[in-house]
Formats: C-alpha cells, sequence, structure tokens
C-alpha cells in the first residue's frame, strides 16, 4: 500500500475512532440463510467460481527455482504449477492423457520429463508435450501429438501465481485485480518467504469461513481475551476494489502513530489489512507477516476446506525464528479452531432448519460486498431472486 493511502486510512481510522464509530453502508442488507446450504446455489458456485474464474494458488516463493512444482486440487480441478526453466510458471491438469493417473503429488522438484507412474507416458516438463508411449504400436490409430497435457491460464503478478482451473479461460491477471493490485504491488510479496501450510476441513459453508473474517463487531465479545486486547472492536475501514474489498482493522498500537510526524507513519505495523481477492481468498497483511485463507467448498454445501499459509518477509533461518512464526500459527489456529469455527459450526447446524434471513448492518460493510458480488458474478447462472441481498 502506497504510503499516502496509508496516511490518509490512518486519518480515517482516528477519525472513526474518536467519534466512536466505524466505516457504514447506507442500509441494513439481508441474506437469505439458504444461500449457506443449497444444493443447486453449491453446484452453481462451483462450476462458475471455482472452474472459470482465476483462483491464487500460491505466492511466487514457493516455486523459487526452475523445477520446482506443487499440486493444488481443492477446486475438484486436479492441478500442478511448475517453475520453468526460463522463469515463468506453467499449468496443466495434473492428469495423464491416457487413462487420467496423476503425474504428481505434493509439492517438490521434477526433472524436465515428468513420467506417469501408471504406464511410464512421458511429457516435457516445460511445455507438456508427448514425448514417449511405451509399446506405441498400441496407439497407432491415435494422433500422440494431441495428447499433451492440457494447458491450464496461469500468470504470476506481484509474487502471486493465479491460475484458472478449466482451459481456454482468457487470463488478464491486472484487469482480474483491479484495483486492489495497486495495493498487493506495493507490499514486496516477490521478496517473501513461505514458512507453513496448514489443511483445515470444517462443517461450514465456505461463504461463512470467509464471512468470520469480514468484520470487527464480534472482536469484544467472541475474542475478548485474545484478539480484542490486540485490535479496536466495531472499528474498521473498508473500500471496494471492483469485486475485491480491502478492509483495515486498526491495532491498538495505533495511538503511537498520532505523536509522530506523517512522513513516519506505517499503518502496516498498527493494524490488520484484510483483503479479499474474489472469490475465495482472505490475504491479511498482519504487521510483520502475511496470512492467506484460500477457502474452497467441502463435498456438500455444509463442508468447506481451505489452505491456510503464513509467508514472513525474512526466511525463518535459526531454532529461534522457527519457535516464533511457528508459536504466531499456532496462536492464529487456537483462535480460530476455539473460538470461531464452533460458534460457526452450530450456525451452519441451524441453518437448515430456517427458512429466514441474516442481517448484514450497516457497520458491516465489507460482507454486504462480498455478497454482492458473489450475487452478481452468479446471477446469469441462478437467475434473479427478489429476496437476495435486499436492503431494509
Amino acid at each position: 500500500m502506497k504510503h499516502d493511502i496509508q496516511v490518509s486510512q490512518a486519518k480515517r481510522l482516528f477519525e472513526l475512532m474518536d467519534r466512536r464509530t466505524t466505516d457504514l453502508a447506507p442500509s441494513v442488507m439481508t441474506q437469505p440463510v439458504a444461500d449457506y446450504v443449497c444444493h443447486d446455489l453449491a453446484a452453481c458456485e462451483r462450476a462458475v467460481l471455482f472452474r472459470r474464474l482465476a483462483l491464487l494458488i500460491a505466492l511466487g516463493c514457493e516455486l523459487p527455482r526452475p523445477g520446482d512444482y506443487l499440486c493444488d486440487d481443492f477446486s475438484g480441478m486436479p492441478i500442478v504449477v511448475r517453475r520453468c526453466e526460463d522463469g515463468s510458471v506453467a499449468a496443466w491438469r495434473n492428469v495423464c492423457s491416457h487413462r487420467g493417473a496423476r503425474l504428481l503429488n505434493g509439492r517438490g522438484s521434477s526433472p524436465e520429463r515428468l513420467t506417469c507412474p501408471y504406464h511410464a507416458w512421458t511429457y516435457a516438463a516445460d511445455s507438456g508435450r508427448l514425448l514417449a508411449v511405451p509399446f506405441e504400436r498400441g496407439f497407432e490409430e491415435i494422433d500422440t501429438g494431441c495428447l499433451g497435457l492440457v494447458p491450464l491460464p496461469v500468470r504470476e503478478i506481484h509474487g502471486l501465481i493465479f491460475a484458472v482451473p478449466e482451459p481456454g479461460v482468457e487470463l488478464d491477471a491486472d484487469r482480474f485485480l483491479e484495483e486492489v493490485g495497486d495495493d498487493l504491488a506495493q507490499f514486496g510479496l516477490e521478496g517473501y518467504h513461505h514458512f507453513e501450510t496448514r489443511v483445515l476441513e470444517q462443517p461450514l459453508n465456505w461463504k461463512l469461513v470467509v464471512d468470520t473474517f469480514l468484520e470487527t463487531y464480534h472482536l469484544g465479545t467472541l475474542h475478548r481475551s485474545t484478539i480484542a486486547p490486540i485490535l479496536h472492536s466495531n472499528l474498521s475501514t473498508f473500500t471496494p476494489m471492483g469485486r475485491h474489498l480491502r478492509m483495515i482493522a486498526a491495532r491498538r498500537s495505533i495511538e503511537q502513530l498520532r505523536t509522530q510526524p506523517e512522513c513516519e507513519w506505517d499503518l502496516v505495523r498498527h493494524s490488520a489489512m484484510v483483503y479479499v481477492i474474489f472469490p475465495n481468498t482472505v490475504f491479511i497483511m498482519q504487521g510483520d507477516h502475511l496470512e492467506t485463507w484460500r477457502v474452497y467448498p467441502g463435498a456438500s454445501p455444509d463442508a468447506s476446506r481451505m489452505h491456510v499459509s503464513l509467508y514472513t518477509p525474512e526466511p525463518a533461518c535459526s531454532e529461534s525464528a522457527v519457535r516464533h512464526w511457528r508459536k504466531n500459527l499456532d496462536l492464529l489456529m487456537a483462535t480460530v479452531l476455539e473460538e470461531d469455527f464452533p460458534l460457526a459450526a452450530d450456525m451452519q447446524r441451524d441453518f437448515s432448519v430456517r427458512n429466514d434471513h441474516l442481517l448484514f448492518g450497516r457497520n458491516e460493510p465489507a460482507l454486504q460486498h462480498f455478497h454482492r458480488m458473489l450475487h452478481d458474478a452468479l446471477r446469469n447462472s441462478i437467475g434473479e431472486r427478489d429476496d437476495r441481498g435486499r436492503e431494509e
């Protein structure tokens, strides 16, 4: 984030703090409970949001050397992303053209050729071209030149790697990121280092997981002894950024800025900057590190899977550094697993027997924006619903 924007956002937080308020939406919004349990809507979300849109796969620092790869199947489509010899990234369906076996698993470094573990069909690692078919005479009536790996749209920008799970979709990363790209470019993510990723599965609709991050209204109640001593409750700025959004919550240490010259203000150190990179990534600059939550639907509307990753500005090369960052990650996990998610799981169970609406207050503008953008993205597939996103 550029320094002049940091200053303007800090001033806005001070103004809101002094007036004992927060950024407000024009009106209250209602959200159908059915949106968290509907099987038809869940199928629509998978087909549109998690097949045809660019999804954050990783930070570029997770593939530091040519030959490094990682596999991802959270969207339901098996994907492999690999750093090529020229430093670019390529992505394919992680599926052999012969019988559909996966070529790679997890993450690591691959040779220049990828060989299927089932029947040893071999592909060029950089291009995906089919190089060798054992007993080729058994397939002589087929043009094996057309049986390379299926390429997927992929782009690395501002230290972030995005891919589209379906082939043939245009991926213009600058256009996709819209205004949020300017902020992301300023964080210097190319210099960050991957510390650890944990995979969580919860009995929650994926949207309910994202909702957890999009207001500070609950901090003083649910997180009274954990987060509330660190962050102000019910205080944040909100900025819509096309389909994406930015919400900045103030750390209690922000008061230190009042005594410093504006030219020295560093809002990143005194806030939690929460972005939603549409549709499913919660990106949080936490002062001295970065967290990403890549949230996906589970097997049913009341289930979700998420990749929770922590990145640091310096590599954790010493035992003390490893202990420090692991403690940070453990505290984060304890907070969501012991406070946020148990409460949300009760809500999710109750949704199945309700036929009414949730309320998103004027003090929850980020929530309102997120769900409006989802509705807009799905409109052509689900049709208009009179009761969705109605303002009070």
